[in-house]
């Protein structure tokens, strides 16, 4: 006598009661698994992309804000910093290296980053095809972006003024050109378009230039810009009215991380924002919302359990005959009772199963569409080492929903019900 076939017979005849409860079961458990692969993923993927960045400077507002526009690029910037002020702080004691940024222009939702070289060895990413930008509006894809933009090496597109994909305000009199792809570095870098900074000057001085400001001065402002030579290293050269988006600071010694915040807050018109600091307030906002659909999650596998019992033991009383014809054959009283929880098992297994597969579906869907969950770096279908105790503590959820009704059958007393008929 096979139990298993013999339990699975037994759940088939009930359809209706078997679909109701794995489908509550499996709701619960893609809730909490869903919750588990953002929060952790997020997690790992902020502290990834954070790594090697101790400050950074951007214009006064929020610090937050700072943080997820010049470190994650899933916000505005605060605004520009004058490139005087920014070269004025590298000189600090205080300060080993800077990266500057520039941002404010997009193609299809990737966001365009004026930079050097430095970028790329904060991130270890290598071109993989192609090389490195060494001339004014030539940019390098990250791997996703060339995927998903289907650019190539040679191919050349306009950029769109702001970091919203609505393709409006297209500067057509400046096309990029695509001289590099990266290798996939499982970081921010993957998702963005990297070039000079004097390119991205490049491209606003010629918009400035056709919204009629200044026309004879933008032009000679232009061709000083064609015929410089690009900086990778450091800051650019450029003139006294130019400016930057952010500044990525890396500190000289552990001082600097008491010294060097409040100098720049209190004695500059720049703000210091620390990813450590930010990330970690940003998750106890956000830890909120997600303890509160973590308990409803568990309310629904609770309730599911209920469900479970209910439906066993309702079934255990029209099948006392059955399990007495079963006793009668020569089946144990642990046989009976293995059987009862088996039921139980392979409902919590089905409902489990269903579950997880719907919480990477889930995933998979908000990383398609919604931008900012695939700038962040998020991978729906990794399994997580999480994800085998929801499929245990599952299991140990039917294990005690059928117990009782198991223990029930155990207990029959095969001449009275064979006697009732």
């Amino acid at each position: 006598m096979n139990l298993f076939v013999l339990s699975w017979s037994y759940i088939k005849t009930k359809p209706l009661n078997t679909f109701l409860n794995i489908l509550l079961l499996s709701l619960g458990i893609a809730i909490i698994t869903v919750l588990l692969l953002l929060s952790r993923q997020m997690e790992d993927s902020l502290t990834r992309n954070s790594k090697g960045i101790d400050l950074v400077v951007g214009a006064k507002g929020s610090p937050m804000q700072i943080i997820l526009s010049s470190v994650f690029h899933i916000d505005y910037p605060t605004g520009n910093i004058p490139l005087s002020e920014a070269k004025q702080l590298t000189r600090n004691r205080l300060i080993r290296n800077t990266i500057p940024l520039a941002l404010g222009d997009s193609y299809k939702g990737k966001r365009i980053i004026g930079t050097n070289y430095d970028y790329l060895s904060l991130y270890e990413a290598e071109v993989a095809e192609g090389n490195k930008w060494s001339e004014t509006m030539e940019v390098v894809l990250g791997a996703s972006a060339a995927e998903q933009l289907k650019l190539k090496i040679g191919d050349t597109f306009n950029s769109s003024h702001g970091l919203a994909d609505d393709g409006i305000n297209t500067h057509e009199e400046s096309p990029f050109k695509v001289v590099g792809i990266l290798a996939p570095t499982q970081s921010v870098v993957d998702n963005l378009i990297l070039t000079s900074i004097e390119s991205v000057w490049e491209v606003h001085a010629s918009h400035e230039t056709e919204d009629g400001e200044d026309q004879e001065h933008e032009h000679k402002h232009e061709d000083e810009h064609k015929t410089a030579e690009v900086t990778t290293e450091g800051l650019p050269e450029g003139g006294s009215d130019e400016q930057i988006t952010s500044l990525i600071v890396q500190y000289r010694s552990p001082m600097a991380a008491v010294q060097l915040p409040r100098y720049i807050n209190e004695r500059t018109n720049m703000q210091a924002a620390s990813p450590p600091f930010e990330t970690a307030r940003l998750f106890s906002l956000v830890g909120v919302g997600i303890d509160l659909l973590q308990a409803f999650a568990y309310l629904i596998i609770i309730i599911a359990g209920l469900s479970i019992f209910i439906a066993l033991y309702n079934a255990l009383k029209e099948r006392k005959y059955d399990l007495a014809i079963m006793r009668s054959l020569g089946a144990s009283r642990i046989k009976l009772f293995v059987h009862v929880i088996l039921e139980g098992l392979i409902i919590t297994l089905l409902g489990s199963i269903l579950g997880l597969f719907l919480a990477h579906l889930t995933s998979a869907l908000l990383g398609e569409y919604f931008i900012q969950t695939s700038q962040i770096g998020l991978s729906a279908w990794n399994i997580l080492t999480e994800e085998y105790f929801v499929l245990l503590a599952s299991l140990g959820v039917g294990f005690l929903a059928a117990l009782i009704p198991a223990i029930n059958a155990y207990r029959s007393n095969i001449s009275s019900v064979l006697s009732q008929g």
